[in-house]
């Protein structure tokens, strides 16, 4: 346990979580420390031991410092006990806490046995990635997940058939680390996650019964599922800041121990915020980084995940007072550690002191969300001015943005729609957000959402209304197919889930925050074209993810691409070693329809996606040949064109094991 500037230390042992006072209080003084390291031998503790402490030492600049009256949970432990009787607010103050304070429990360290559920390992090239929230994803009306394990990790594995027939690699869990769900306003509870009370303790609300040694054997339980299904497993965590909040937070864990070195501070101990959650954490500072790397390994290494994304990543470049860093030393230990090396890493480039680093992400083998990407589809789709340009740029791979070099395979992450925002479904039927039952009077959320409800706020039975948003989604999912990069995708996308406009559903713990098990034909028609539309993509990927990707651009004519600012078309193709075709894309964004010219393909062209016609003829299962001499586009849709050499060793639309989906 770290605590430099402590003078005296208590261990205090229960008989358990919920116990009001300790069984044994051991103290701790000078004997038992190395450094800035305590330590103690306790002879007869075995697993299940629940535990805390109570640090003594000097107040620091501002009032900060050690607060003895509280106990604190230990920022290294495995598993967490006493949750029914936690008391936030009583973490706050002078008052003693005990009986109402977390305790961390003795439990094993094993290493999950890869041996039994390798890793799938694969490729960037290869990767499709699927954001889910694992309490509302296997929550809802219709769910396949049994009642005793809804909202549960465990509860996970009854939907990985589903994610399997959808054709995605990989599943990104939101925050799986234990978190405060009382840190939010009063009457309501933090239902995301995006407020940690432990780096390395799995969310008790997430386990089926009450024991914590269960905890760390069900996220095995889960990983090694998916591995067996041949799917990776990545963590949404957040090492930027903590559920403690400011300087009038509580004390809870890592303020009590050392508040001066894992927070950010300015000279009169205020706390400095690039979070947006009252604190940022000091991930420069080697104690610190040394605890992050441990987390890493615990969740790698110990319980088999296979990667990791960072929340508001690039803050943790920040150096003192906040000061950016070319080469920050976390990242530098990340990718030298053995253990971590072959893990998938992805980041948010930006965090809330405005800092954005795409291409210049300070760390090598880090993918980023490319925010940009999903902006400038939206804005051509949306049929916004001066927007053709740059979704050129987009469908290159961004080179705009990559200091016009070429882009590898998993050093940007493409997507729509996010945790953060309005799901696909909204963005398509929602002009504004709509976020008042988190009782914020619509202050939260974001404003900038780049949406269009075609014409009706919201629900409409008008059916030109509808169909045209039909048309939209299947436009934006094609696009994202059909971009380099790793295309990734939010829980509930597939079959149209709505959460009535609100894009910020952090609170709601309810069907507006759940997936959505009951759908419709309109929803099983979208789901179809995506499930034949992501194994297109996996054919197309080795194309399409390629080093350089070098489109060759085209208007309604050959060769005459047309950047003017009122422009809503676009064409592109790609073409072989030998100068011929092998694909044609054409985009029209336009209100009305417009006849494109084609490329010469000797071999001739196989129409694959036509978003203007019905669902189900839209993606075909079985291409068939194109033979007009020009594409003539509908409205606002897109159409696909391939040379039948690119479908000569197996069909497009083919699943594993040769299952032709449908």
């Amino acid at each position: 346990m770290v605590a430099p500037l402590a003078t005296r230390v208590e261990l205090l042992l229960f008989a358990s979580g919920e116990a009001p006072e300790p069984q044994a209080t051991i103290e701790l003084d000078q004997r038992h420390r190395s450094g800035d390291y305590w330590h103690v031998e306790v002879e007869g503790i075995g697993l299940g031991t629940c535990y805390a402490y109570r640090v003594f030492g000097p107040l620091l600049p501002g009032g900060h410092g050690f607060n003895p009256s509280k106990l604190l949970l230990d920022p290294c432990a495995r598993a967490i006990s006493g949750w029914e009787g936690y008391r936030r607010g009583q973490a706050i103050g002078a008052t003693p806490n005990t009986g109402t304070a977390l305790k961390g429990v003795v439990t094993e360290r094993d290493r999950f046995d890869f041996s039994e559920a390798p890793r799938p390992r694969h490729s960037w090239q290869s990767s499709i990635i699927y954001e889910l929230h694992v309490g509302g994803y296997t929550h809802g009306e219709g769910s396949p997940v049994a009642a005793k394990h809804q909202g549960t990790l465990l509860g996970l594995i009854e939907t990985i058939p589903h994610l399997k027939e959808l054709g995605i690699t990989t599943i990104e869990l939101l925050p799986v680390m234990a978190f405060d769900p009382q840190d939010a306003p009063e009457g309501r509870h933090n239902h995301w996650g995006y407020s940690p009370l432990s780096w390395m303790a799995p969310h008790p609300g997430y386990l089926v019964g009450s024991d914590p040694l269960e905890a760390r054997h069900q996220v095995r339980h889960l990983v090694r599922s998916a591995h067996q299904a041949g799917l990776e497993v990545i963590l949404d965590v957040v090492y930027n800041h903590t559920s403690e909040g400011n300087q009038a937070g509580p004390s809870l864990s890592w303020r009590g121990f050392a508040d001066h070195l894992y927070y950010q501070q300015n000279a009169r101990g205020d706390y400095l915020d690039v979070s947006g959650c009252g604190n940022t954490i000091a991930a420069n500072r080697p104690l610190v980084r040394r605890l992050i790397l441990e987390s890493l390994r615990c969740w790698a290494v110990e319980l088999g995940v296979d990667g990791f994304r960072f929340d508001l990543g690039i803050a943790l470049s920040r150096g003192e007072e906040l000061a950016p860093l070319d080469s920050p030393p976390l990242f530098e230990e990340m990718e030298a550690d053995p253990d971590l090396a072959d893990l998938k890493m992805i980041s948010e480039p930006w965090d809330c002191g405005g800092l954005y680093r795409l291409a210049d992400f300070p760390a090598q083998r880090v993918a980023t969300w490319n925010g940009r990407w999903r902006d400038d589809v939206r804005r051509f789709w949306k049929g916004d001015e001066r927007s053709c340009w740059t979704m050129a740029q987009r469908l290159a791979g961004s080179p705009d943005l990559f200091n016009n070099g070429p882009v590898r395979p998993g050093q940007g992450i493409t997507f729509l729609t996010a945790h953060d925002g309005f799901t696909l479904a909204d963005l398509v039927s929602f002009n504004g957000k709509h976020n008042l039952a988190n009782g914020e009077d619509n202050r939260d959320g974001d404003n900038h959402n780049t949406s269009w409800n075609h014409g009706v706020e919201g629900p409409s039975s008008d059916h030109a209304v509808t169909a045209l948003r039909n048309r939209q989604l299947r436009n934006l999912l094609s696009t994202l197919a059909l971009s380099p990069g790793v295309p990734m995708l939010l829980m509930g996308d597939e079959v149209r889930r709505s959460q009535g406009g609100n894009n910020n559903t952090w609170c709601q713990n309810n069907p507006l925050g759940w997936m959505h098990w009951q759908p419709d034909q309109g929803d099983r028609d979208l789901q179809t074209f995506l499930r034949r539309l992501l194994h297109l993509r996996q054919r197309l990927a080795p194309l399409l993810n390629s080093e350089q990707p070098s489109p060759h651009w085209h208007g309604v004519e050959l060769n005459k691409p047309d950047w003017a600012a009122w422009s809503h078309t676009l064409a592109w193709s790609l073409h072989g070693s030998h100068g011929q075709p092998l694909l044609w894309c054409g985009m029209n964004a336009f209100s009305k329809a417009i006849h494109f010219d084609l490329p010469h393909s000797a071999s001739g062209w196989l129409r694959v996606i036509d978003t203007g016609l019905p669902a189900g003829d839209d993606l075909p299962e079985h291409p068939q040949p194109w033979e007009p001499p020009g594409a003539p586009l509908e409205s606002r849709s897109l159409m696909l064109l391939l040379a039948p050499s690119l479908m000569q060793d197996a069909d497009l639309l083919t699943g594993p094991m040769g299952s032709t989906l449908s």
